[in-house]
């Protein structure tokens, strides 16, 4: 699934690209994707209004959204419903330009967005918005694990992994026996974090993904909190979490690329989980 880095990546396409845009045409035909909205229901809410603002939390994305041309501006329903783009295993979000501006430049974000050798089917495209302007926005999922929905329920999901404070890092994650790696991945306690970043983090914090997380002291959970905020601006800058330094060592006959120790695996919090045992206390 993508991870906080891939989602971002998304969001700022979609910042750079497709806000104040007007809609004038959704395919929300994808049944499964769409779910539960009936064939026709995003697109009658949609229709008419722009793209406000790209929000993300953790692995969510959603967009806010204008009040139609002609809307009275005081009315309670003025705005309209907040867009959800969430984009499972392999979505990615395609943003066309404005055909006459810049000759219809498509930008991308989202799971290893502009990878090589990328085929797209047409029938992968599960959701379109097209503009005013002649360019469109569209979720590419070939393996329809994405979801569309409006007004998206954001609230069993904890801070932001990318933005979490100090103090609710502490409380959050320092706390029972459950393993230190089933922590960062609860979404509930912080919100972002996937399996490679897991990984890639405790590497770089020289922490133990099977350690207890209510036995880190104070400081050591600052450091953690540091390592997580550093390996997520470095994926965000170099196209997604399969860049990090241990990601290519997570594999039957690796080493550590610190200290050349065989990497070790087992399931943690229900994913298969790679770390040194040498360095990882």
């Amino acid at each position: 699934m993508p991870e906080l880095p891939e989602v971002e990546s998304a969001r700022a396409v979609v910042e750079r690209g497709a806000l104040g845009r007007r809609i004038v045409d959704v395919d929300d035909s994808d049944t499964w994707e769409c779910r539960p909205h009936a064939p026709g229901e995003i697109r009658e809410a949609l229709l008419g209004r722009t793209l406000v603002a790209a929000h993300r939390r953790g692995k969510s994305m959603w967009c806010t959204t204008s009040a139609r041309e002609g809307d009275d501006p005081t009315a309670d329903d003025a705005e309209g419903p907040a867009l959800g783009l969430h984009l499972g295993m392999s979505g990615r979000i395609l943003v066309r330009g404005r055909p006459e501006a810049d000759g219809g430049e498509e930008q991308e974000g989202g799971d290893y967005a502009g990878r090589t050798g990328d085929r797209r089917k047409e029938e992968w495209y599960r959701f379109t918005l097209r503009f005013a302007d002649g360019g469109s926005l569209r979720l590419l999922d070939p393996r329809r694990l994405g979801r569309v929905r409006l007004d998206p329920d954001l609230t069993a999901l904890g801070p932001d992994a990318a933005e979490v404070g100090r103090e609710a890092f502490r409380a959050r994650v320092g706390r029972g026996t459950l393993p230190l790696k089933a922590r960062l991945l609860d979404q509930a306690t912080v919100a972002g974090i996937g399996n490679l970043l897991a990984d890639e983090t405790l590497w770089q914090a020289h922490l133990s993904p099977l350690r207890p997380a209510g036995e880190l002291d104070d400081d050591q959970l600052d450091h953690l909190r540091r390592v997580l905020r550093r390996c997520t601006r470095a994926a965000i800058e170099r196209g997604g979490v399969h860049t990090g330094e241990v990601i290519g060592h997570r594999r039957a006959g690796a080493h550590c690329p610190r200290c050349g120790a065989a990497m070790t695996r087992a399931t943690v919090g229900g994913r298969t989980t790679w770390w040194c045992p040498q360095e990882q206390v």
